[in-house]
């Protein structure tokens, strides 16, 4: 293994009489600042010619920003946002892929008490009605628009924020003039900026991220500097190899969502790391480009989907110099955003160990944006994946029993005052003892021994019963479906409500489907539904029960699709709108249809 060293915690947990159960690490939480520009400035004095952030210019080569010239953008965007009238009622909101121009706007902002909110660029570039970004609009006013390139935006801009100024890197409007990025960054830091700094508290609201809208309507879930900063010092503690090692991240996940958005971005600055912005992504096209940057910069820290993970091993198996590169420094290997298959999971064991002896530390966690988002992790080696891991210091999990299982609400400083300008969402979200309720199931890795970490179980709004009144546990069913199906899905989507047999619309592995398919057609050539109906059969006979049997399968071929609210752009699928929208497919899988794949047909 690595050398790297993680917390040493001792975990209690007490039972109520009614069932509930608390959870929580006895070591207290350590201090931290008061707000995250003060760890940022802290590095610009300590360290200026650290670089902070790369990211590749149009020729291809890295433009690195070291944390002494980073902090003097900062200081001259923040005094031209005060100059400019934005403030908490009017923020600054921000159309833009990550890019060091982005980061820039987001940390000025903070850097004066005026909250940001990153959207995700497919909000304002879709081409249907506009209708999310028109209620993101509405719930938080904003009084200035940036956009790394204005030009893409010109409808949204238009439609939707007609008049508002507009802040971009390049790129021209037809309705209004653009204020150049390089005019904010010129600024003189001013009287203004610096008194506005010295008034940001724990409770200055730093940010707002919005929820990706996989169990319902987006909504602007409030990010204090003391959400941030409380959350960073339980990072630390649980990375502990980091205080010696800062870290370097080569990522790709938008900031628009909660893990790197607020982890990783944060993470860097609180340990004065490096940040290199991967302007690939888990996708055909794209996964090149993050190939080019892990054989360019050797991470120590690495966080992607599973997905990613799975394409990446594609390349990793057959390109040493990729893999050599990779591993060289690597401490931990981090996937979230879905289950991991533990067909995944054991070749990227395997590829780790190759390269380190004692292997890598793959691990996942459990939080949400209202958690900030870290809150549960797991860092001791594991044999599988899944295990959700123990509360962080400062954090007490609550276990409620509900239907047989234990839903998970967690309380905490990192945890979120509530939603932007929506008090009975906000009301809703807590119990009466102050938890927040996460909507999902968890159970013991070991029963009883809350020590030993915790598995998802489902998440309750996904649920349903089948005809007969059996519950079906959605969540823990696609992870085992997809590891039935060994490598060839990616993700499952279970239907079945109120019906007597579970089936699946199933997410191919393009890859290994034509690897199968050898030349045949890798959708409906014989060779492919052949294989997938005898690893559909052997999941159907491992199966317990009505309501862990899947009997047969689609095979979705058509994209899912972001504008009709199927997944986010962090590649996480919303079950519900996948059937709401694939009705007839699901009708399709109970029709008798020749094209579906029967357990029962295997050969």
């Amino acid at each position: 293994m690595t050398d790297a060293d993680f917390w040493q915690p001792e975990i209690v947990s007490e039972t109520k009489p009614d069932g509930t159960i608390y959870v929580w690490q006895t070591a207290p939480l350590g201090d931290y600042p008061r707000c995250m520009n003060d760890r940022f400035s802290h590095w610009a004095e300590v360290a200026p010619g650290r670089v902070w952030m790369a990211e590749r210019d149009a020729s291809g080569a890295w433009v690195p920003l070291t944390y002494g010239a980073a902090w003097q953008k900062i200081r001259a965007i923040g005094s031209a946002l005060l100059a400019r009238g934005l403030g908490p009622d009017r923020p600054l909101l921000i159309l833009s892929e990550n890019s060091t121009a982005h980061a820039l706007m987001a940390l000025g902002a903070q850097q004066v008490g005026v909250p940001s909110a990153a959207l995700a660029p497919a909000y304002a570039l879709s081409a249907g009605d506009l209708a999310k970004l028109k209620g993101v609009a509405e719930q938080i006013t904003p009084g200035m628009i940036f956009a790394e390139d204005a030009a893409p935006y010109a409808r949204a801009l238009s439609d939707v924020f007609a008049g508002l100024p507009v802040v971009a890197v390049r790129g021209a409007l037809a309705d209004r003039d653009v204020i150049p990025f390089g005019e904010l960054t010129a600024t003189p830091p001013s009287a203004d900026m610096e008194a506005a700094f010295k008034a940001v508290t724990p409770d200055t609201v730093a940010k707002f991220l919005f929820t990706s809208g996989t169990t319902g309507t987006p909504k602007a879930v409030i990010q204090t500097q003391r959400l941030l900063c409380s959350n960073q010092a339980m990072v630390a503690a649980c990375y502990r190899f980091m205080e010696r090692e800062p870290p370097v991240v080569v990522d790709w996940a938008p900031w628009n969502h909660t893990a790197s958005g607020t982890k990783v971005f944060n993470m860097v600055i609180y340990h004065g790391g490096t940040y290199y912005i991967d302007a690939g992504k888990p996708a055909p096209g794209l996964i090149e480009t993050t190939l080019a940057n892990l054989r360019d910069i050797a991470p120590t820290w690495y966080f992607t989907v599973p997905l990613g993970y799975q394409m990446m091993l594609d390349a990793m198996e057959r390109d040493d110099a990729l893999r050599r590169n990779f591993f060289s420094r690597l401490k931990l290997m981090m996937y979230a955003g879905a289950g991991m298959s533990q067909a995944v999971w054991d070749r990227l064991t395997r590829v780790a160990e190759r390269e380190v002896e004692g292997g890598v530390l793959l691990n996942t966690g459990y939080g949400a944006t209202e958690t900030g988002p870290f809150a549960l992790t797991w860092t001791e080696r594991q044999e599988s994946a899944g295990n959700l891991g123990i509360p962080s210091p400062g954090l007490v999990l609550k276990l409620v029993p509900v239907d047989g299982k234990y839903e998970a609400r967690l309380k905490g400083p990192s945890i979120t005052p509530g939603y932007w300008r929506a008090p009975e969402l906000t009301a809703q979200a807590y119990d009466d003892e102050g938890f927040y309720g996460l909507g999902d199931a968890v159970r013991f890795a070991v029963p009883g021994d809350a020590s030993r970490g915790f598995y998802f179980d489902g998440r309750l709004a996904e649920n349903f019963k089948l005809a007969s009144g059996t519950w079906v546990a959605v969540g823990a069913l696609r992870a085992q479906l997809v590891n039935d199906l060994g490598g060839l899905a990616s993700d499952v989507v279970i239907a079945g409500e109120n019906r007597e047999a579970l089936a699946a619309l199933v997410v191919p592995d393009m890859a290994a489907l034509r690897a199968l398919a050898g030349g045949e057609d890798p959708v409906n050539g014989p060779r492919v539904r052949d294989e997938l109906a005898r690893r559909l059969s052997g999941h159907a006979a491992r199966a317990t029960g009505s309501a862990t049997r899947v009997t047969r399968a689609l095979l979705l071929t058509d994209p899912l699709d972001f504008d009709r609210g199927e997944m986010t752009d962090k590649r996480s699928i919303n079950q519900r709108a996948v059937l709401r929208n694939r009705a007839a497919m699901v009708e399709q899988l109970y029709s008798g249809d020749p094209a579906v794949i029967h357990a029962e047909k295997a050969r």
